[in-house]
């Protein structure tokens, strides 16, 4: 069984055991964090919402929270002696996909 929810502003395909990085969310480590915002569950019989489903839940426990890695940005005019340098680390969340639940 498997399910797309929606959370952070993207869409995951997510199944029971699966591990998924996704934007901060409020929280420590060992948490247990609920995403309501399911639009499919697939597996032996198929529900889409219209957008969401009313009643399914997917059920994670947060693993970690944690920064990715630096991008560096780097603008810069020729002729103008002008440029700029910066960096960027966004915040994550690790969850582990304990359970999904539909009515």
């Amino acid at each position: 069984m498997y399910a797309i929810i929606k959370t952070g502003g993207k869409q995951f395909k997510v199944e029971e055991g699966q591990e998924i990085f996704v934007e901060k969310l409020n929280g420590e480590a060992g948490d247990t964090v609920t995403f309501d915002e399911v639009l499919f569950v697939g597996g032996d019989n198929t529900v889409v919402g219209s957008p969401f489903i009313d009643g399914a839940l997917v059920e994670g426990t947060i693993e970690k929270q944690g920064r990715a890695k630096k991008v560096t940005t780097y603008k810069y005019r020729r002729r103008k002696d002008s440029h700029t340098k910066k960096g960027h680390r966004q915040p994550y969340t690790k969850v582990s996909i304990t359970s999904i639940k539909t009515n």
